[in-house]
């Protein structure tokens, strides 16, 4: 596969662009994932492997929604389970019933035989027969609905049995190729897959694409009368454009202008150069929504990701899964944000990871900012550098501002949360919860050892440890009295200057008075008085 051309817009949730269009009458299609896919060397299903953020199948399912909007088939086969929850996972959602329906091909027998699969669904529907059927690959997520549109209007007006979409390639090995009959129309004979083929027929540079469009009185009718009379003995779906001539009917070819538009991916090498063409479509469908990219190549975003207008993203984002982004955003670089949710006017400062969260509007966060999942950021609210959260709500207008963390935690509005603040919510069997009212003050080097209730309006004095629940509009301080030494450093350093080499005291040599060593090392009373001579 060579490098592929630039196309339109990709698959998934992108906004509008005026071309959206009614499914066909009549159509149904059939999406065939169920190949093993040898060469792409990996121990999951072809189909399943992601394309920007998807699995690959999943834009031939979108197609088929699109074209058709109910009577879908997907033929699986190979990981069939998978595939299948896959698929389902996708269309699920909107209350009504899924119009995709899934048919395992037990038996990988060729093309032809996947197809016929399907049968029972349609044609034991109890409703009429459809008039049209597409066939679709499921490792072909370049392909473009406006191609099979063209596709299926050729088809109806030549009043063909088949219509095959076709490309021309440099380098044809490996593919199908179709056969032209040698007459002024020339139109399509047969076409013979790679194995099969003879000298001359190899030297022919256009090939199949995979994709069909076929009358449906002639589909299985066709399909019947198929055998395995090949290198592969397969049944393959090819033959049917043979079965068609030589019943005298029409069959008629689509050749693509961009050859790589339709072809499949069978290797990594190929997954990777997809992937390209994908993530530029969707950069330039951004674009032209009215996002502001600073460095559009270095900017990832997946095919389910929405952004709003007026949004700003800074060289190296990457923006992951489902994730909305709001208007008037700026996402600085560095930050890579999946799943999540952001509101309107919200700004993320460099180099920050969120994943499953929301953030409401006009909240800010970063530098260095991590927010795993079932975080909820209210609005306002202020996340800073290097603070970790879990689990837990940030109030509206709360500030977490310098390395805490905080996990399986409920934050009132109005909050300040001290540097170096930690809520212990694991004591090595269970998680617990901490709950901070509205308004509280938490101090710097605050431990909240869960599960604790600090009530609205408090005071948490720096470097306490909370252990208890605390009242409403309380102060609470649990820290070592301090020890406070007149004079000791300006001792010591007279000392060390009299002492030997090194900087070692003389033997015997004392920093503190007997009188201060008794006094330090004398127990305290509970919530004692500091003395004269220690400071407060």
């Amino acid at each position: 596969m060579s490098r592929p051309r630039e196309q339109a817009s990709a698959s998934g949730p992108m906004p509008a662009d005026g071309n959206d269009r009614e499914p066909v009458p009549g159509l149904a299609v059939v999406v065939m994932a169920a190949g093993l896919g040898k060469r792409m060397q990996s121990k999951d299903a072809k189909v399943l492997h992601p394309v920007a953020g998807r699995p690959m199948v999943l834009y031939s399912v979108d197609l088929a929604l699109r074209l058709a909007g109910h009577r879908i088939a997907v033929i699986v086969g190979h990981q069939a389970d998978r595939v299948r929850q896959v698929i389902k996972d996708a269309t699920a959602g909107g209350g009504s019933p899924v119009p995709v329906s899934i048919v395992e091909q037990r038996e990988l027998l060729g093309t032809g035989h996947a197809v016929l699969q399907s049968r029972p669904l349609f044609a034991g529907s109890g409703r009429s027969a459809p008039a049209l059927y597409l066939i679709l690959n499921g490792d072909t997520p370049l392909l473009r609905e406006e191609t099979l549109r063209e596709l299926l209007r050729v088809h109806r007006d030549e009043k063909a049995a088949v219509t095959v979409l076709t490309a021309r390639l440099d380098d044809a090995a490996g593919y199908g190729r179709v056969v032209r009959q040698p007459s002024a129309e020339n139109r399509v004979s047969r076409i013979v897959e790679d194995r099969d083929a003879d000298a001359d027929e190899k030297a022919i540079r256009e090939i199949n694409v995979g994709t069909y469009a076929v009358d449906g009185e002639f589909l299985f009718a066709a399909l019947d009368t198929l055998q395995p009379g090949n290198a592969q003995g397969e049944y393959y779906l090819t033959d049917i454009v043979q079965t068609a001539v030589e019943q005298g009917r029409r069959v008629a070819a689509v050749l693509l202008d961009h050859p790589d538009e339709g072809l499949g991916v069978n290797t990594r090498r190929q997954l990777a150069e997809a992937e390209q063409v994908i993530r530029r479509r969707i950069r330039h469908r951004w674009l032209d929504a009215g996002v502001r990219m600073i460095d559009p190549a270095s900017t990832w975003i997946d095919a389910g990701v929405t952004i709003g207008r007026d949004s700003v993203l800074y060289p190296n984002v990457m923006l992951e899964g489902t994730t909305t982004i709001g208007e008037d955003c700026v996402v600085r670089s560095g930050t890579r944000i999946t799943d999540c949710v952001v509101g309107n006017r919200v700004e993320i400062l460099d180099h920050c990871v969120f994943r499953d969260s929301r953030i409401e509007d006009e909240a800010t966060l970063g530098p260095f900012t991590h927010l795993r999942p079932n975080v909820l950021v209210r609005k306002g609210a202020k996340v800073g550098n290097f603070v970790e959260m879990k689990k837990a709500e940030l109030g509206e207008g709360s500030k977490a501002n310098h390395l805490s963390y905080l996990g399986d935690t409920k934050i009132g509005k109005g909050v300040n949360i001290g540097a170096g603040t930690i809520t212990c919510n694991y004591d090595g069997v269970r998680k617990a919860e901490t709950v901070i009212g509205d308004g509280v003050f938490i101090g710097s080097d605050t431990q909240l050892i869960a599960p604790v209730t600090v009530g609205a309006g408090s005071v948490i004095a720096a470097g306490t440890t909370v252990t208890e629940n605390v009242p409403t509009d309380s102060l609470v301080i649990a820290r070592v009295p301090q020890v406070t030494r007149p004079g000791w450093a300006a001792k010591r350093r007279a000392l060390q200057a009299a002492g030997t080499a090194g900087g070692s005291l003389p033997p015997g040599s004392k920093l503190t008075s007997p009188k201060a060593d008794k006094a330090s090392s004398r127990p305290r009373k509970p919530n004692a008085k500091p003395s004269k001579g220690r400071s407060r």
